[in-house]
C-alpha cells in the first residue's frame, strides 16, 4: 500500500510503510492511499496507527453540507422513489382496464411516496453508510454532533421533525442559511449534522 501525504502544504509521494516511518508524521497530517478520494488524517487509519503508534482522535465535523447539496440530494432520492412508483402503476394498469380506477389508482397512492421517503431515509441514514442514495451521489451524511454515526431511534426522529422545517413555508430549512453548521431545525432537534468530504 502506497500512501500520498500532504507536506507543507503540498501532496508528495507516493510512500510506502517503512518510507512513511522516516517522514515527520503527525497525526494530523492529511494523507490518501489509492481509492480515496478525499484525505484523512493519519490517525483516522488504524494500519498507521499501528505502525506509528497513534490514537484515534475522535473530532468534530468542520466541514458541512450545503443546502444546494441537501436540496438536490432530495430531488435524486426522490426522483428514484417517483421512478419506482411509476412503475408500480403501470405494473397496475395490467389488472385495472377501466379508465376512472386508473386515475384513481394514479392520484391515490401519491402519499406512499412520502412514506417511502420517510422509511427510506431513516434506515439509510442511520445505517453503515450514513446516507441515501441523493447524499452518496454527493459526497455527504448525516452525522451526530461528533462526527459519529447515528442510531436508529435518532434518524426516524430526525425525519419525524421535518414536518416542523417544512411548517411554515420551509423556514426550518431556510435557517440553515443563519446557522454556522448549516443545520435546519430537524438537525437541531436531532442533535445531528450533514456533513461533506474534506477535499485538498
Amino acid at each position: 500500500m502506497e500512501y500520498t501525504v500532504v507536506i507543507n502544504g503540498k501532496p508528495e509521494g507516493p510512500y510506502g510503510p517503512d518510507q512513511l516511518k522516516a517522514l515527520n508524521i503527525q497525526p494530523g497530517t492529511f494523507i490518501r492511499k489509492p481509492g480515496m478520494d478525499d484525505y484523512k488524517e493519519a490517525h483516522e487509519f488504524a494500519e498507521l496507527r499501528e505502525l506509528l503508534g497513534f490514537t484515534f482522535q475522535q473530532t468534530a465535523p468542520q466541514y458541512f453540507a450545503s443546502f444546494d447539496q441537501r436540496l438536490l440530494a432530495m430531488v435524486i432520492d426522490y426522483f428514484f422513489l417517483i421512478l419506482g412508483y411509476a412503475f408500480l402503476v403501470l405494473f397496475s394498469f395490467a389488472f385495472i382496464e377501466e379508465k376512472t380506477e386508473r386515475i384513481a389508482v394514479s392520484v391515490g397512492g401519491l402519499p406512499l411516496i412520502l412514506i417511502a421517503k420517510f422509511i427510506y431515509g431513516s434506515i439509510a441514514e442511520a445505517s453503515e453508510r450514513q446516507a441515501t442514495i441523493g447524499k452518496r451521489l454527493l459526497n455527504i451524511r448525516v452525522t451526530d454532533l461528533s462526527g459519529s454515526r447515528i442510531d436508529m431511534a435518532s434518524s426516524f426522529g430526525r425525519n419525524t421533525a421535518k414536518i416542523l422545517s417544512v411548517a411554515p413555508l420551509f423556514f426550518g430549512y431556510l435557517y440553515s442559511f443563519l446557522n454556522k453548521k448549516q443545520q435546519c431545525f430537524h438537525d437541531i432537534i436531532a442533535n445531528t449534522l450533514v456533513i461533506k468530504d474534506r477535499l485538498i
